[in-house]
């Protein structure tokens, strides 16, 4: 079979369902704080925390359009692979929009750190789908999503979930299994038609952490195949019933433009799909395409 055609696990559904039923039975506790570290034109920046899937606390940011009267759309910003936290900008937020992102791993809501293969979390737990880290990163993707829909300022009908890479890629998950995303908005979604990728040389991390773990296990790439597949952007844009708005950069070499086009393909509901003439990164067309595309849809 085309590496690129969905290879759905037989319980996908099923696994999923549970995982989603698991974060919304999890404890909805959050706090919010004034923060005088970052500023962003236009936006009040709270910090905000919340329990996540673990128990542990989760840290981040909200950011409420300033002289703003009544409930705003919204949408929670999942940041790219890595362990620091997206700052508020003109990516992560949007004029009249309230949003809301967070760090995956406990750190502060404005921590920065630079990727470096040896502190990379591709690998964890890969040998086993109930196991594997994004599961539980999904989860409290799922969190994040009732916390902010709990926020008073916010919409909760006119909610939508976006991201860049790892964000897009978990944000087109999020728009498959939870019943209150309304829109995704998913710049070069990570994660697209992992047996196509890894029936080739892998030369580039993160990717690399998950060969590089493969080769120390027997069976090692098997088994981390058999899990992707539960996690495969292309197979979970199967599940997708939202308006989702894809875009792939035309020099990508990390999540390449044939991969991001097989996810889009997937996706049965009302999609856009956006060509941008650079690599893996942002280009400033982003913040305007994202924003129409969630004001449509809102």
């Amino acid at each position: 079979m085309n590496g690129f055609a969905p290879e759905i696990p037989e319980d996908f559904d099923a696994f999923w369902r549970e995982a989603f039923d698991q974060a919304c039975a999890s404890p909805l506790d959050f706090a919010r704080s004034k923060q005088t570290q970052i500023s962003q034109e236009g936006f009040e920046i709270q910090l905000i925390s919340f329990r996540g899937i673990e128990g542990n606390r989760l840290n981040g940011w909200i950011a409420l359009p300033v002289g703003r009267i009544g409930k705003a759309r919204c949408f929670v910003w999942i940041p790219p692979y890595g362990r620091e936290s997206n700052l508020p900008n003109a990516y992560t937020t949007r004029t009249d929009f309230v949003s809301l992102s967070f760090n995956f791993f406990g750190y502060e809501a404005f921590h920065q750190e630079a990727y470096q293969p040896h502190r990379g979390y591709f690998a964890e737990g890969i040998l086993d789908p109930s196991t594997c880290i994004f599961k539980k990163m999904a989860q409290n993707v799922f969190i994040a999503i009732r916390v902010l829909r709990s926020q008073l300022e916010a919409d909760e009908d006119r909610l939508a979930v976006c991201g860049m890479s790892q964000g897009a890629g978990m944000a087109i998950w999020a728009g498959a299994h939870s019943p209150h995303v309304k829109c995704v908005c998913a710049d070069m979604p990570f994660l697209c038609g992992m047996q196509e990728t890894f029936s080739n040389a892998v030369y580039r991390y993160p990717l690399k952490e998950v060969t590089d773990f493969a080769e120390t296990v027997p069976l090692g790439m098997e088994r981390v195949l058999y899990t992707l597949a539960y996690f495969d952007t292309v197979n979970q844009a199967t599940r997708v019933k939202v308006p989702t708005q894809v875009s792939y950069g035309l020099k990508d070499p990390a999540c390449k433009p044939a991969n991001v086009k097989a996810a889009y393909e997937a996706i049965p509901s009302k999609k856009k799909l956006i060509e941008y003439q650079g690599g893996h990164d942002w280009d400033p067309g982003m913040v305007e395409m994202n924003r129409n595309f969630m004001l449509e849809n809102l």
